[in-house]
């Protein structure tokens, strides 16, 4: 029989303690991953970190070159988009509101852009942020009419628009994430599984496979973190959801120790691998990527922290959790060094 697979891949910020790229590429190296998405990343070496988005063309040409060096791979492009509130409205929260045609020509633009120049195929994207006192199902509609332009834009460029579930979003669980995915029904979306979005904002071990359940049929991509709140089977009939001050998150945790039941997860997602497989390889991606952002050391509303030990960590948890689930996976061993080295 043969196992099924899925890539391993990291946000590599959250392993460098300065961000340049010479310790993001590194880190990655040395724990054996051999794809990454950029975010914030300090190309020159100077302190100056920047967004990927916001970097020059002369930037985003040194990042590809040193990603050729260490021959790594870029999974996503760690972007913002829809991260931004859906209307203008005060609603006492500090999200930015950028009118729609602004937004367009400003931050989706610059995202394609790094994305072509670093040879993604694939950008990490959300669902907008609806009025914080209200229910984001109300707003569901004009989440996807967001969605789809810029979606379709993607499609032209040959990019998919992976969408991560996430709170105070309007697709903050998966009931809503796979009703914004129905109703978008476009090849080129795929959703993002994250365990520890889903268990930082209450829901049980139970509670949160069965989210993952609702977005298994749209899946493409997920993220690996994990939250400890205490909570136990006994508690999936508990309240769940609601607004989450993020920056009070403090209690991530490698995959392994968590709430978000990635046991159950990995187990269920072992025997839909080769359909999601297929689906992304039609995409012109590898496979589907499994991808560690773990949070060990902190983490927020734009990112979070784990250092290279904390990665280290995570990366050790999740192939733990993998070889338990029976799912196999690759890291870097001798015959990519000498593949690199000209054997």
């Amino acid at each position: 029989m043969v196992t099924p697979r899925v890539v391993l891949s990291a946000f590599a910020d959250e392993a460098a303690n300065h961000k340049t790229a010479l310790e993001q590429l590194t880190a990655m190296s040395a724990i054996g991953l051999k794809w990454y998405t950029p975010r914030f990343v300090d190309v020159e070496g100077d302190g100056n970190v920047e967004h990927v988005v916001e970097l020059t063309d002369d930037q985003l040409k040194k990042l590809a070159a040193l990603h050729k060096q260490y021959h790594v791979n870029v999974t996503s492009i760690g972007s913002r988009i829809g991260k931004v509130k859906l209307l203008d409205v005060n609603d006492g929260s500090k999200n930015a509101y950028v009118e729609p045609k602004a937004y367009i020509e400003g931050e989706v633009a610059n995202t394609i852009r790094a994305a072509h120049a670093l040879g993604a195929k694939m950008v990490r994207c959300f669902s907008f942020y609806h009025p914080q006192k209200e229910t984001p199902d109300k707003y569901l509609q004009q989440s996807v009419d967001r969605i789809a332009e810029i979606a379709d834009l993607f499609a032209e460029e040959g990019l998919v628009y992976a969408l991560e579930v996430e709170a105070n979003l309007i697709g903050q669980n998966g009931e809503l994430m796979a009703g914004l995915a129905k109703r978008l029904d476009r090849e080129n979306v795929v959703l993002i599984f994250d365990g520890g979005n889903l268990s930082s904002q209450g829901y049980s071990p139970v509670q949160c496979f069965q989210q993952y359940q609702q977005m298994r049929p749209y899946l493409g991509y997920a993220h690996v973190k994990d939250y400890t709140s205490g909570l136990t089977e006994a508690d999936a009939d508990g309240e769940a959801g609601g607004h989450v001050d993020e920056d009070m998150l403090k209690n991530f945790v490698p995959a392994n120790e968590g709430d978000s039941g990635h046991e159950y997860i990995l187990r269920d997602l072992r025997a839909h691998l080769p359909a999601l497989n297929k689906k992304m390889e039609a995409l012109g991606l590898p496979g589907l990527f499994l991808e560690l952002e773990p949070h060990v050391k902190g983490g927020g509303q734009f990112g979070g922290f784990s250092g290279p030990d904390g990665m280290g960590v995570a990366v050790r948890a999740l192939c733990s959790l993998l070889d338990y689930a029976g799912i196999g996976y690759d890291l870097r061993n001798f015959d990519d060094i000498r593949t690199a080295r000209g054997f």
